[in-house]
């Protein structure tokens, strides 16, 4: 029975392991038998009981220390401990410091079944505890954290989000700077089971290579001038929550090898140390650039892009998601005016206007300084156009003839053109336009994701 509870009994006495195991098999256990102490302290790690039984004297490693090892584990699994008259004092001391129950040696079948019979559903009902608040909190944290927006792309984005949240699975972020990515990687920590712990973040590309080392890995005193003491790297202030790396393809080479390391053994080495320091923490990654050109150029690595690129969430730039303009509007209006304590703040159909017909070349963030500018400039309740910055009002007009040479354009418009231009081309046909552009239709669904072009 895959469901039934699993047991793990504890004992130095072969005889005894065999009666036990064969009474709790017949009661329809999963049953896992250890001689002594230190296998049982092994088999807790592997086998992963549901509650343990255990002598408490046993010749080197007792009962105490089978207690202890399996409360570290896990404090929810009960532990039950056997004892004979001279260590019933240990016992009932044992209960104080958190042991289930303990029974008195000799004892009768239906005794034992009665005590086993409560520790497990002692352990099925904190599960079940555990599974509520972890709910609670996931739907609280989407009530209270989910990201604003109501474009097709960016529902889809936050079912993805919602979707991976609870696993612990590495997400790779892409998007262009400004997109919001740290916000949906908040979104994807409150959603997990680790939002209890901290969501600790660090933008990859504004510290130099010896500085960022040093905080992500931590040091030890003395290991370079400065270092005065040793300091715990964000790796390890991270724990049991999630570590946000912003801008990961900033990293030097020699920085790339030592995440990779990190990602792979899930342990770190702090500057200037030679022992590791093992880590818990799930990893995501953002990046607004493209990882696999990176690669291509020799830049980034290719195992560590595999290794973060678990699961991709792209998000796209604001210019293609024009229906969330005046969603994230009323957002940022209601959080200024709450934040100044005003009264509610709303566009002129003017000022509402030049927003929505807005390029937004630097996407949330810009939308979201260039509402915060109006909001003090203006003194009413209403914001007029003239209060948003200029080059939203009256965007530069691009004359149609020019004496000058046209700037090179970006690699990814041409790309972006390119591919709009072959699947115009076969029909809208996915799979005759991959053949055209030389790639797998695997390669081209990615980048009809990544520049919009999906539908």
């Amino acid at each position: 029975m895959s469901n039934a509870p699993k047991v793990l009994i504890v004992d130095d006495e072969t005889s005894i392991l065999d009666t036990i195991r064969i009474l709790l098999k017949r009661e329809g256990y999963q049953v896992q038998t250890a001689v002594g102490g230190q296998q049982g302290i092994d088999a807790i790690h592997e086998f992963k009981p549901d509650f343990v039984l255990t002598d408490i004297r046993m010749p080197g490693v007792g009962g105490i220390e089978v207690l202890n090892a399996a409360r570290e584990l896990d404090s929810t699994i009960p532990v039950i401990l056997m004892t004979a008259q001279a260590s019933l004092q240990s016992a009932i001391q044992a209960v104080n410091q958190g042991a289930f129950h303990y029974i008195q040696k000799p004892f009768s079948n239906d005794e034992l079944l009665v005590i086993c019979r409560r520790a497990a559903e002692s352990r099925q009902l904190k599960q079940e505890n555990q599974a509520l608040k972890s709910e609670i909190r996931r739907r609280d944290a989407t009530q209270a954290t989910r990201p604003v927006g109501k474009s097709r792309a960016f529902i889809e984005i936050l079912a993805l989000a919602e979707t991976v949240g609870p696993t612990d699975s590495t997400i790779l972020i892409s998007g262009e700077s400004g997109t919001g990515k740290e916000v949906i990687a908040r979104y994807i920590h409150a959603l997990s089971d680790r939002s209890s712990g901290p969501f600790v973040s660090i933008n990859c590309g504004a510290l130099p290579e010896n500085l960022l080392e040093s905080e992500l890995f931590g040091h030890t005193k003395g290991s370079f001038t400065g270092a005065v003491r040793d300091k715990d790297g964000l790796f390890v202030a991270a724990r049991t929550g999630t570590f946000f790396l912003d801008e990961v393809g900033e990293m030097s080479p020699a920085t790339q090898v030592k995440l990779l390391r990190a990602l792979q053994e899930r342990e770190v080495i702090p500057v200037g140390a030679t022992e590791p320091v093992p880590i818990d923490v799930r990893i995501i990654a953002a990046t607004n650039r493209d990882l696999e050109e990176e690669i291509r150029r020799g830049t980034f690595r290719s195992d560590l892009y595999y290794r973060l690129n678990v699961i991709t969430v792209h998000l796209p730039p604001l210019r293609d998601r024009v229906d969330d303009v005046p969603i994230l509007t009323d957002y940022f209006l209601q959080r200024f005016a709450a934040s100044r304590g005003r009264d509610a703040l709303r566009l002129s159909s003017g000022a509402a206007d030049a927003l929505q017909a807005y390029d937004w070349p630097g996407n949330v963030r810009e939308l979201e300084n260039a509402l915060e500018r109006a909001a003090v400039l203006s003194n009413g309740g209403e914001i007029a156009a003239d209060a948003l910055p200029a080059r939203i009002v009256t965007p530069k007009a691009t004359p149609l003839v020019s004496d000058r040479l046209p700037p090179n354009p970006p690699m990814e418009i041409i790309e972006r053109a390119y591919i709009h231009w072959v699947l115009a081309s076969e029909g809208g046909n996915k799979t005759r336009a991959a053949e055209v552009l030389g790639i797998d239709p695997s390669t081209l669904y990615r980048k009809l994701l990544r520049y919009g072009l999906s539908e």
